[in-house]
């Protein structure tokens, strides 16, 4: 049951603010204390829904009161269990669904809301003739301050970078229930440490962000997918560093194993291999222009011809059109959730040196499988960043699920690599990055949510404690 504190918090938000601020329905609350990927379960008595940052602001100043601890969600798309409560019942959601409005947009910038979604605001950008460059499999129901929050990576990092390079500024309430407003986004402001910056990939730990402003770029007048099927993730190295040797507009450069494809093609209705032979690996290419008459297949086309000529692919094909190329994206999106479906699975969202990756993926996947012989393992991911999305499934799965993790995490330290990549912490890894993670670094951040939150009250056992 829950103490009394949490009681009293929550007719105080309703008396403030009115029912639509502190939902307490079992039924309600229910989606949202589960992970996407059904790993964590967790409890809480109702769901506090702000409407304005100043709402919120208060909300955290009685939450402080009453010392009622806050699990900040947005669209609850993490793979890490960031956004789920803990089982005991002892904290409360806060909701930022609510806040889902763009507040402006001008060239170049957006200011959106932390609960407006990846999908909204691509809408609004196109809208104007521009886009926000950051997308993944999850856009329709991932969220602004989600995002921000957990630095996201997706598709497109190789040419723009993270939610970090895209951030111009953010707006978020702290711990104290002050406002930071940081939404001006100064190009030059050299007051000191730079708080914007650190609350992204904070996970709701040192405060709560309710809005940011992101960096917009021109929009996709003209763009070129295409699939080549080869050998080898060192022939998908080699082919992506040609490309990147001859052109600036490759934007999106994904592998794929003969497995994965197998899966979502098993799994995913309405989904077909791109090419006709089989292969051991696959790479999905995007270019793009933001001239209508530069076509970047012009530009593909010969590079791929190149690159079978070379024998660094065995076969590719261009999208003939717009609903081919969503074809080809959709197979690679839809990977995770083949997965799930096939059965038990522990994913693993990991980086290592561009240079290592492809050693890495093979190697280590059949390290693995030695030491597990009832697991099968895959590297996929986002080959020009580093970043290998290093999944485990199969029966052992279940059994020996902590022992194939902290073998994978300890071969990705050796490797000089992250044990997250682009998911993040959350709950799932605390404990692999303590016993990982870099000395100097952990006591850095254990200082910073001391300082900043010494009631422990912003989204207690994830990130860091």
């Amino acid at each position: 049951m829950p103490s009394e504190p949490i009681p009293a918090l929550i007719a105080a938000v309703r008396d403030r603010f009115g029912p639509k601020a502190a939902v307490s329905d079992p039924a309600d609350i229910e989606p949202w204390l589960t992970d996407w990927r059904g790993r964590f379960h967790g409890q809480a008595a109702a769901i506090l829904s702000p409407a304005s940052t100043e709402e919120v602001a208060a909300i955290v100043g009685l939450a402080a009161e009453h010392r009622v601890p806050l699990v900040p969600q947005g669209g609850n798309t993490g793979m890490v269990g960031g956004a789920t409560p803990p089982p005991d019942g002892s904290t409360l959601i806060i909701s930022l669904r609510r806040m889902n409005r763009l507040r402006a947009i001008d060239t170049g910038v957006a200011v959106a809301e932390a609960g407006m979604t990846l999908a909204d605001l691509h809408a609004k950008a196109d809208e104007t003739g521009q886009r926000f460059p950051l997308t993944l499999g999850a856009r329709g129901s991932c969220t602004i301050g989600g995002l921000t929050a957990t630095n996201a990576g997706g598709t497109q990092v190789l040419k723009f970078g993270t939610m970090r390079s895209l951030v111009l500024g953010v707006e978020a309430v702290l711990p104290d229930g002050s406002i930071h407003d940081g939404l001006s986004g100064l190009k030059k402001d050299n007051r000191g440490y730079n708080l914007d910056q650190l609350l992204v990939g904070s996970e709701g730990t040192i405060g709560i962000i309710t809005a940011a402003a992101l960096r917009l770029v021109p929009a996709v007048a003209a763009r070129s997918v295409a699939w080549a099927g080869l050998a080898d993730p060192q022939r998908a190295l080699d082919l992506l560093r040609l490309m990147q040797s001859r052109t600036d507009r490759i934007e999106g450069f994904e592998i794929i194993p003969a497995d994965c494809l197998d899966l979502v093609l098993q799994h995913i209705p309405g989904t077909r291999s791109p090419l006709g032979g089989r292969h051991a690996w696959h790479v999905l290419i995007e270019a793009t222009s933001d001239a209508a008459d530069n076509d970047p297949a012009e530009l593909l086309q010969p590079l791929l011809a190149e690159a079978l000529e070379r024998g660094l692919i065995e076969d590719a094909t261009l999208a003939a059109n717009e609903s081919q190329a969503e074809a080809f994206w959709r197979i690679r999106d839809s990977i995770s959730e083949a997965e799930r479906a096939d059965g038990p699975t522990i994913a693993h969202d990991i980086s290592v040196p561009v240079a290592d990756m492809p050693r890495f993926m093979t190697v280590t996947a059949a390290e693995v499988e030695a030491a597990f012989p009832a697991c099968k393992a895959s590297g996929f991911g986002h080959l020009g960043d580093g970043n290998v999305h290093f999944h485990v499934r199969g029966d052992g799965v279940p059994k020996h699920g902590p022992a194939i993790t902290q073998m994978v995490y300890d071969l990705v330290t050796l490797a000089g690599g992250s044990i997250s990549a682009e998911h993040g912490i959350g709950q799932m890894k605390l404990e692999e990055l303590e016993r990982l993670g870099p000395p100097a670094k952990l006591h850095a951040m254990r200082a910073i949510k001391q300082a900043l939150d010494p009631l422990g009250l912003m989204n207690p056992g994830k990130l860091v404690r």
